[in-house]
């Protein structure tokens, strides 16, 4: 496994063994962890803004979009167990 060294301020080091030592692990694999949980956080942001481009890109596309106002009445009906019609998408006015 390659080696990489960072320098953190004695503060921040300070902070972080205490931090370790509280979870019952090293400074080392507490780090580590830190770094792999920020590592997913920016993973999973960049899928979601790729999903969001797509569906933008989609919108623009095809033209069509469900008003907020309708969507919004759909949902709060669905989450109160209501069974409605879904709302279809319409040609967005120019």
């Amino acid at each position: 496994m390659p080696t990489t060294t960072i320098r953190l301020p004695e503060d921040l080091k300070a902070r972080v063994a205490a931090a370790a030592e509280r979870a019952g692990t090293t400074a080392h694999s507490f780090i580590l962890e830190a770094i792999a949980e920020k590592a997913d956080q920016a993973e999973r942001r960049a899928d979601f803004h790729g999903v969001a481009e797509k569906r933008y890109a989609d919108l623009l596309a095809s033209g069509k979009a469900i008003p907020w106002e309708r969507m919004r009445s759909y949902l709060v009906d669905r989450i109160a167990g209501k069974i409605v019609a879904r709302p279809v998408a319409k040609k967005l006015a120019r």
